[in-house]
């Protein structure tokens, strides 16, 4: 008898633990466990260590180029812009995303909407653009402000392919993501193919009219003259860069003078509606001595939905290569730039262009007094 109640008391001590061990496999969202299998801790391009959720489905920029490069890549998880849409921009961007908030966003002297912020919560902020010092210490401050994970993604122009991927990484974008780096670095390794081959006497010499005067430039060095480097031009500024580097670092001011000895064979200039002086250039008596102008060779650059040549400096310039390379050597850069540009709207933009549109957009004749 005895021996019965022992082996009943053994077998009712079993099912008893058997019971809370199946209790332990039901754990809920709420349990440290569950928590930390919702976040991950990543490296970003900065070398910070910074947590961020394993599936993210909103994100912000902190800055027009990053911006851009999220319209680009996944849309649907932008939660706003970081400045008011142009019209140009507009016209090229589907209806769905033109309404989205502006946000503001820390770049120039520009500060984001921090309450607003806070009431949509993004689950993670990028900065996409040029590391330094002052990014990451600005970074690492909006981060604790916020308590919202903020990424530095480093962004060359010749590393934008591994600027995207980074980001598809992250955003969980992966196959879109190595679709449009493919793209980037396919188009830089022809481009810089092409441009070795031309000859170091035949390189064009160029300025890069800035500004509401077209008498701001940049120097070698500035990111916001690589495109033309990497297609073979040559920069006739020889100035030093203002600023620290940043997105609006630069547009060193030029004297009128100094333009007249470089005495460009080719000047890219903004358009009006962008802050330029293009027409000003070809109209104004102070700059008929000047080659590139007495030859009818002053070119507006295309800026909708961006800018593809600079400002701002992201995805737009992948095309801004083979349009600036076709334009200064086309026998070298023989693309058809009417199938290159409808490709690149519909892979990068999401937007089917016409061929009329296409040519619009191509619409580079020399200017004419």
């Amino acid at each position: 008898m005895h021996e019965k109640k022992t082996s009943c008391l053994l077998g009712l001590t079993i099912i008893v633990l058997l019971v809370l061990s199946l209790a332990g496999c039901g754990q809920t969202a709420s349990t440290p466990a569950d928590q930390d299998a919702a976040t991950r801790t990543i490296t970003d391009m900065a070398g910070r260590s910074v947590t961020v959720p394993v599936t993210i489905k909103t994100a912000f920029s902190t800055n027009p180029i990053g911006a851009i490069a999220l319209y680009t890549l996944c849309p649907d998880k932008m939660v706003g812009w970081n400045y008011e849409l142009r019209p140009d921009e507009k016209k090229f961007i589907s209806p769905e995303y033109q309404s989205l908030p502006n946000l503001g966003g820390w770049y120039a002297k520009n500060t984001g909407n921090t309450e607003e912020l806070l009431k949509v919560k993004p689950d993670v902020l990028i900065n996409l653009g040029a590391i330094n010092n002052t990014e990451i210490s600005n970074a690492d401050k909006i981060q604790k402000q916020l308590g919202i994970p903020v990424v530095l993604i480093d962004a060359p122009v010749t590393g934008m392919d591994k600027a995207l991927e980074f980001m598809g990484d992250l955003l969980g974008e992966k196959t879109r993501a190595q679709e449009l780096a493919d793209y980037c670095r396919n188009t830089i390794d022809d481009v810089t193919a092409k441009a070795a081959q031309i000859p170091s006497d035949q390189r064009v010499r160029v300025y890069y009219a800035e500004g509401p005067k077209g008498l701001e430039t940049e120097p070698d060095g500035s990111r916001h003259i690589e495109t033309l480097q990497v297609v073979g031009g040559i920069n006739v500024a020889e100035v030093t860069q203002q600023g620290a580097g940043g997105m609006n670092a630069g547009q060193t001011p030029v004297s009128m003078e100094q333009v007249l000895s470089w005495n460009p064979e080719v000047i890219l200039a903004w358009q009006e509606n962008q802050g330029g002086f293009y027409q000003g250039i070809m109209s104004d008596p102070a700059w008929q001595p000047i080659k590139a102008v007495q030859q009818h060779r002053v070119y507006r650059i295309p800026n909708a939905p961006y800018n593809w040549f600079d400002r701002p400096p992201s995805v737009n310039r992948i095309i801004g290569f083979k349009w600036l390379g076709n334009l200064l050597y086309p026998e070298v850069f023989n693309y058809d730039m009417v199938t290159e540009v409808k490709n690149f709207y519909q892979k990068f933009y999401h937007y089917d262009l016409s061929d009329e549109q296409a040519k619009a957009l191509l619409s580079q004749e020399p200017a004419a007094n």
